[in-house]
């Protein structure tokens, strides 16, 4: 499933497969223009920082919009076909991280070309990536849960998703928030985006080990969605043929 809708998808558009990098790039530029202007100054960490994590952000983004569909999309095939039923989500899952591979040597060349440091301890980052694949994961199968009963889901889903986008590191950077309150700035850091997204960039920009509890978070963050995600999954999915004939 996951290797069909890969070359399916944009095949009969010019550019084709270019969209996995295009799309999220023209975003990243609409983003950076949009937060220029209302600084009012060019901040080449900030351009950096904004293509990593709407990379990243945007994988877990679709895996949780396509994952949202991807049950009662299937509704044939999971009436007809005997097969463990959480794989449909996790198929989703497997798309978005093929669509997210490409846009990694992008952002590479933007390191490079802004001249930022290359150490080993950039691999370390792959760490709070696998914790993103797996908080994806839950996500994809408790949203394909709560579709199949409330069909709405889909559409409220990406007015949830971009809410959740500003309020994680992506359009601004972790250490503006020193000039918040410690109220807000600890609401902010129950984001669990923001261990995920923090690390993630730490490692790879600035070369630096983020704070313990960042790496602890993240990866219970990761373990409680996957856990949640998936027992609500399968308590359901046997009314799952019933609910979509």
């Amino acid at each position: 499933m996951s290797r069909a809708t890969l070359r399916g998808a944009d095949v009969n558009t010019v550019f084709g497969q270019a969209w996995l990098i295009l799309n999220p790039l023209l975003l990243a530029g609409v983003y950076y223009l949009l937060v220029t202007i209302i600084r009012q100054r060019h901040d080449p960490e900030l351009f950096t920082h904004l293509t990593l994590a709407l990379f990243a952000f945007t994988m877990v983004q679709t895996a949780a919009s396509s994952g949202a569909t991807s049950v009662t999309g299937s509704g044939r095939l999971l009436i007809n076909t005997a097969f463990p039923r959480l794989l449909i989500p996790l198929s989703a899952v497997r798309t978005a991280f093929f669509r997210f591979l490409p846009t990694i040597p992008v952002y590479l060349v933007f390191h490079a070309i802004f001249g930022l440091p290359w150490h080993p301890r950039m691999l370390v980052s792959l760490y709070f990536l696998l914790t993103m694949i797996v908080f994806s994961m839950g996500l994809a199968a408790f949203f394909a849960t709560c579709q199949v009963y409330f069909r709405d889901t889909s559409n409220f889903l990406p007015y949830v998703l971009r809410l959740w986008m500003y309020l994680s590191p992506v359009l601004w950077l972790p250490e503006m928030l020193d000039r918040m309150g410690a109220g807000l700035r600890f609401v902010v850091e129950l984001n669990p985006m923001y261990p995920m997204l923090t690390g993630y960039a730490n490692l790879l920009q600035d070369q630096s080990y983020p704070p313990l509890w960042m790496w602890i978070a993240a990866a219970a963050w990761a373990i409680g969605a996957v856990l949640v995600g998936f027992l609500y999954f399968i308590s359901r999915e046997r009314e799952f043929a019933v609910r979509l004939t």
